[in-house]
């Protein structure tokens, strides 16, 4: 049976689902396999569908977990003296999530004011399951000896015992203060009272016998509601549902002063209360919309709206996305209710659940996790395992790194995120004034450690040192200063000088814009051929490479083993032990033809020029990748079924997978990577998402940490 740990609460409002699967999320950055169970299923008061902790693990992993027990069930076992039966049907539903798995992490009861019982069941639930406990705890005053309570209520003869601690939501404000308050902003970390007593408590845990496993610190950032919670809490009627999703509220403002004393409330993650028929209100709150202030939304109360000549008036500010909500109250009955809303997160709010997890899993002791679950297997690179590592590798590399499409918004925010991390040191291209402006719509304030370039004040000297490098060419200063024009010419000149250590472009311009000049004024290795890419697929079990999928419209021989190579190279790089399979549509000795022999003649030359890696080639793609399979195709192959770099014989073949994979799987890749180069530029999809842009650029990083970026 695999390992166990069951995580159970001091009492209510501990954060006792968030600590559970953010164990989970430490443990798969270590490589090690973690499953969840909550055995009896505990319903909050707002949910209405399935048990949100097994919900959220599935969302968080897409893996399939049983059911709880329903709460009716268990203590109806309970009540007629059945609890053996109880406990057989709890192993049964651990058994389900162990089967492969190396640890498992059960989520206990919450010992609140409706389950007196929990702490009954909680114990034997984990000597049925001969668990390791964990206590998660808030800091209060009574907290220590409710450990040593719950010491002794967990010990036995089966050896089953309390053996860690975690205290979480250390900092946090006191429990009488409103999760909204009127013209309070709701961005600090805790107050300094709260601080104060988490430091005492956190001293006097490291006294105790239990290893203190992490100390959770609060951001209220991570509570704040979306706008269409605030909805569905006032049942408020939707004017205009905007971003109504997105749309975050970790400000309440109540404006019953006149407009010019108001002035200083038109914040970003604001949510205005006001009267409907407050017209001059209204016009300034769109005004600022207008002036790129990402306002949380309107709520007009009193069933009042504004006329509709201020509506058609305001409709453009309207359009940019602020919610704007309606409720028949009146505005101090209205903040009232919203100081009381509850804390609690939503369970269908998943990014704000995964921001919290990340949070929990960056505050645990993970070498102490590590060394508990004693597990002997190697680690896997799982998809949060790679990311991780990523960060981290980024982080020691300390590189710099330029983004030419400086005014984009994505891009700054990306860069914005990873001076936060410390992930790398931008450099972005375009007008700085523009820039900052857009940082400032987004709520962020860019510091020095972001440097931002004037291409207007730089361009012309790069003029002479490019001409230098293409004067073979034929180029002229002349068409110098014209392809100059682009931002990210400009920038892979400041690459190929040495100015930074690599780029990364493409939110805005195609691959063919962004690849060009890095094979003008850059050039490939002197150990590769060519320049090939590759995709990081994040599966839900593990991390693959994919090669070349961007680049390489038909690959001869020599170049498709040049690309198994890179590829190969690349894998290792970042953290993989690659074992190499050459697709193609059959498997060994079994098809015939150019396209079948151009893989089988591949295959020799990258046995032939690399021994040390594991390649097999051709093989099939199921044959490759899954084990059965590869056993009945390829049974003495070492590659077969085990492989993680799929090399593919050309790029219709791989663009057209990888793209399959990543939207019908839902898969994220990270990439394209381009290899090859003597330095690093990298290619980002016109869709990509602000966190598409920071791996993008951590991965540029690493590279450019390398030194020259061999093939």
């Amino acid at each position: 049976m695999s390992h166990a740990f069951l995580l159970v609460s001091t009492g209510a409002g501990a954060g006792l689902t968030t600590v559970s699967l953010g164990m989970v999320r430490a443990l798969d950055r270590l490589g090690i396999r973690a499953g969840f169970c909550k055995p009896v299923a505990q319903l909050h008061d707002s949910d209405h569908g399935p048990e949100r902790s097994t919900q959220l693990f599935e969302h968080m992993t897409n893996i399939k977990a049983p059911q709880p027990i329903s709460l009716r069930r268990a203590t109806s076992l309970l009540g007629s003296g059945r609890e053996g039966l109880l406990m057989e049907e709890v192993i049964a539903l651990f058994q389900q999530c162990a089967r492969h798995t190396d640890v498992v992490i059960v989520e206990g009861l919450v010992a609140d004011a409706h389950a007196g019982y929990a702490t009954r069941l909680n114990t034997a639930i984990a000597r049925a399951l001969d668990a390791e406990v964990i206590l998660v705890g808030k800091p209060e005053p009574d907290l220590e000896e409710y450990i040593d309570i719950a010491a002794n209520a967990f010990s036995g003869a089966n050896g089953t015992a309390l053996i860690a601690t975690i205290l979480n939501k250390v900092g946090a404000p006191s429990d009488g203060q409103p999760t909204l308050q009127a013209d309070v902003l709701q961005t600090s970390s805790g107050n300094s009272d709260g601080l104060d007593i988490s430091d005492a408590m956190c001293q006097k845990m490291t006294g105790k016998p239990f290893h203190v496993v992490g100390c959770i610190p609060w951001q209220s950032q991570l509570i704040a509601p979306r706008m269409c919670d605030i909805a569905a809490y006032l049942d408020a009627k939707i004017l205009h549902a905007g971003y109504l999703q997105q749309r975050r509220v970790q400000r309440m403002e109540l404006c019953a002063r006149t407009l010019a004393n108001t002035l200083s409330v038109y914040q970003p993650h604001t949510l205005l209360v006001f009267p409907g028929d407050r017209e001059d209100v209204f016009v300034a709150a769109c005004m600022a919309a207008m002036n790129g202030v990402r306002l949380a939304g309107i709520l007009l109360t009193g069933g009042l709206r504004p006329s509709f000549g201020v509506m058609n008036l305001c409709e453009q500010a309207i359009q940019t996305g602020i919610p704007v909500l309606l409720v028949e109250s009146s505005s101090f009955q209205t903040a009232a209710k919203l100081s009381h809303m509850p804390a609690e997160v939503a369970v269908d709010d998943f990014d704000l659940i995964d921001q919290a997890v990340d949070h929990v899993a960056n505050h645990l002791d993970a070498n102490w996790l590590k060394a508990r679950c004693a597990t002997e297997r190697k680690p896997r690179l799982s998809p949060a395992a790679f990311r991780y590592q990523l960060i981290q590798k980024a982080c020691q590399a300390s590189r710099r790194i330029v983004l030419p499409e400086g005014e984009e918004p994505r891009t700054i925010m990306a860069a914005y995120q990873c001076q936060q991390r410390h992930i790398a040191q931008c450099v972005l291209l375009g007008d700085p004034e523009k820039i900052h402006q857009i940082a400032s719509s987004q709520g962020i304030k860019l510091n020095e450690e972001i440097i931002i370039i004037d291409p207007v004040t730089v361009r012309q000297r790069y003029i002479e040192p490019m001409v230098a490098l293409r004067q073979h060419k034929g180029l002229t200063s002349e068409i110098a200063e014209d392809q100059l024009q682009s931002r990210v010419v400009l920038g892979t000149m400041m690459l190929a000088l040495d100015e930074v250590d690599g780029l990364v472009s493409g939110a805005l311009h195609t691959t063919a814009n962004t690849v060009r000049p890095a094979f003008q004024l850059i050039g490939t290795s002197e150990s590769a051929k060519l320049v090939s890419s590759i995709f990081f697929m994040c599966l839900p079990d593990q991390v693959v490479v994919y090669g070349d999928c961007a680049i390489n419209p038909d690959p001869n021989a020599e170049e498709l083993a040049d690309i198994a190579i890179q590829s190969a190279d690349s894998a290792k790089r970042f953290g993989l032990e690659p074992r190499v399979a050459m697709l193609s549509y059959s498997t060994g000795e079994s098809g015939a033809g150019l396209d079948v022999e151009k893989v089988r003649q591949a295959t020799q030359m990258v046995r032939q020029r690399r021994p040390d890696l594991l390649v097999d080639g051709p093989l099939q793609y199921d044959a490759a990748a899954i084990i059965s399979v590869g056993k009945s195709k390829a049974p003495a192959s070492q590659v077969a079924g085990k492989a993680n770099v799929f090399v593919f014989p050309d790029l219709n073949t791989g663009n057209t997978t990888y793209k399959a994979v990543q939207r019908s799987a839902h898969v994220v890749s990270v990439g394209p990577m381009l290899q090859g180069l003597r330095k690093p530029v990298n290619d980002l999809s016109r869709g990509a998402s602000v966190e598409d842009i920071v791996y993008t650029i951590a991965l540029t990083a690493i590279q450019g940490g390398e030194g020259q970026v061999s093939g």
